[in-house]
């Protein structure tokens, strides 16, 4: 009986999350995306959310793991960015330009770690990418946070560029912390993509290759 009333309560929830399913173009997350802090149901309506995004996740399909960085390359943040200081670091216009290393240092290390991944391929065929973008707080130039990540084929440095993006819109908007946009794009970018990267999102960021500094 106990396990029928659990199974009971898990589908109720279930229900819910999906009815309440993530809008980040609303600029509502969380409680708050449920109406909660106003009715003073926060405690329940954060658990909905987190159930929500559980749910969520559950309808993406699976990805593609060589689109992924190499286990050696796990994301690394620049310590001095901080929630409380984003309006004045990354969220600035013209911050990514400022603080991202000159071609003259990126140029040779790209070349170095062609030869070693991927000896004989063009350059052009890969982006040296920051895990977690200079424009989240990514650190420049630490090797935990630069890949080679592909410009062809499904997933590509292209799609990670428009993630940046939204994110970093979501974030200076604060729509999205700035630890939840780290950890989701360095845990796992496809996935932020398609949790993020919404059509909506797209459309109503005006995303377009060369709107902002990116990696």
């Amino acid at each position: 009986m106990r396990r029928r009333a659990l199974l009971g309560g898990a589908t109720v929830f279930a229900a819910i999350a999906l009815w309440h399913r993530p809008s980040f173009d609303r600029g509502l997350t969380g409680a708050d995306a449920l109406g909660c802090k106003r009715s003073g149901d926060g405690s329940v309506c954060n658990a909905i959310a987190g159930l929500r995004r559980v749910v969520d996740m559950a309808f993406i399909p699976p990805l593609d793991r060589s689109r992924l960085p190499p286990p050696e390359v796990p994301g690394a943040v620049d310590p001095t960015i901080a929630q409380a200081n984003i309006g004045r670091t990354i969220c600035r216009p013209g911050y990514a330009r400022s603080v991202r290393p000159a071609f003259a240092i990126t140029g040779p290390l790209k070349r170095r770690m062609m030869a070693d991944q991927h000896p004989g391929e063009p350059l052009a065929a890969f982006e040296l990418d920051h895990l977690i973008p200079i424009s989240l707080g990514g650190a420049p130039l630490d090797r935990r946070d630069l890949w080679l990540q592909p410009r062809q084929g499904s997933m590509n440095a292209g799609d990670k560029n428009v993630l940046a993006f939204v994110l970093w819109r979501l974030v200076c908007t604060g729509q999205v912390p700035l630890k939840v946009a780290q950890y989701d794009i360095r845990h796992d970018w496809i996935r932020a993509y398609q949790l993020y990267a919404t059509p909506a999102n797209i459309i109503k960021y005006h995303f377009r290759h060369g709107a902002q500094d990116r990696q």
